[in-house]
């Protein structure tokens, strides 16, 4: 009962929860947004635009279903993996004891400053920070042949809906778990080390304010079938719902672009930031893959694909160009 209990509590938690991308309210926010784009700016009629937002052939399709599943186990598999993560507070603590060593006690930064200016400097430090972290994890993730076995998984969808976010091998979420245990603690251990009790988060609704500002302009769109682009030069800036819809297009073209989560500083200075110029009638999926919402290929071939990129490559032997005279 009590795993029942704590399985639909994490479930609803994903709606509820304001550090959740899939909070009720964000949703609401995106759609909005949505529908005012595409019936006032784009033009469209109320039928076209229902279809582009909530038709059956997207919430529905074969690759939704599998995410609304993976969604739900992944939720069983990660009840018994987290309680295994070490905790950030754990982390965070030996950072700022071993702080100490490097430093001759605990220097005090700028203590006239006040607490407000702290806090704004955690603040933006933790978000730049686990924003990065989230570029440059990802970025491994398609460059690595053993981590995208992987991350192929979230790839396979052909559909998009907010939900797909969501459509990740468990692996990935382990190690997108750990980076953000890991971002966390470094930036809680030294800023408490330099700053002491000033230092506060800057929230709404408990999630940091710069995130919350990104998922209530429509960050949900980015999982979508709507082609919401910034223009180009906001778009050297921050990666908007069609710059990922990229990221997710089948085009050669368009393969290992746009790895950012909010900020597209770090695509464009990794030169991996492409531009949502015109839409192109894009089509999402991996190209060669079979059968890729069976249970099987979601969960048990990334294994078999990872460990066989691991092996050797056998060098093709060299042609024997001697004489038989």
């Amino acid at each position: 009962m009590d795993i029942a209990l704590t399985f639909f509590d994490g479930l609803s938690d994903l709606l509820i929860n304001p550090q959740k991308r899939l909070f009720w309210g964000y949703l609401l926010s995106g759609f909005s947004l949505a529908f005012l784009y595409l019936c006032f700016i784009r033009k469209e009629n109320i039928k076209a635009t229902f279809s582009q937002t909530f038709g059956k052939d997207i919430w529905w399709s074969a690759s939704a279903k599998s995410d609304y599943l993976i969604i739900m186990i992944n939720k069983l598999v990660m009840m018994a993996v987290i309680p295994l993560i070490i905790t950030k507070l754990a982390i965070a603590t030996y950072i700022f004891e071993n702080l100490h060593h490097l430093f001759e006690g605990r220097p005090q930064l700028w203590l006239d400053l006040p607490a407000h200016w702290v806090a704004l400097a955690f603040t933006l430090s933790l978000f730049l920070m686990d924003d990065a972290s989230k570029y440059l994890v990802h970025r491994w993730l398609h460059t690595v042949p053993f981590l995208w076995a992987f991350h192929k998984v979230h790839h396979t969808a052909e559909t998009l809906t907010p939900f797909t976010v969501l459509r990740v091998h468990p692996v990935e979420g382990i190690i997108f778990a750990f980076r953000a245990v890991l971002v966390q603690a470094l930036c809680l251990g030294t800023f408490f080390f330099f700053f002491g009790a000033r230092v506060e988060l800057i929230d709404v609704l408990g999630a940091n304010i710069v995130l919350f500002i990104f998922h209530i302009t429509g960050s949900n769109l980015r999982h979508s079938h709507v082609w919401l682009s910034y223009g180009s030069t906001i778009e050297h800036l921050f990666i908007s719902p069609a710059q990922h819809q990229i990221h997710h297009s089948i085009d050669q073209r368009h393969h290992d672009r746009n790895y950012g989560a909010v900020l597209a500083l770090w695509d464009w200075m990794g030169n991996s930031l492409y531009l949502a110029k015109d839409q192109a009638g894009l089509s999402f999926g991996v190209q060669g893959e079979v059968q890729p919402h069976h249970l099987k290929n979601l969960y048990i071939t990334p294994f078999k694909e990872a460990f066989l990129s691991l092996a050797p490559k056998r060098k093709k032997p060299l042609l024997d160009h001697s004489s038989n005279n």
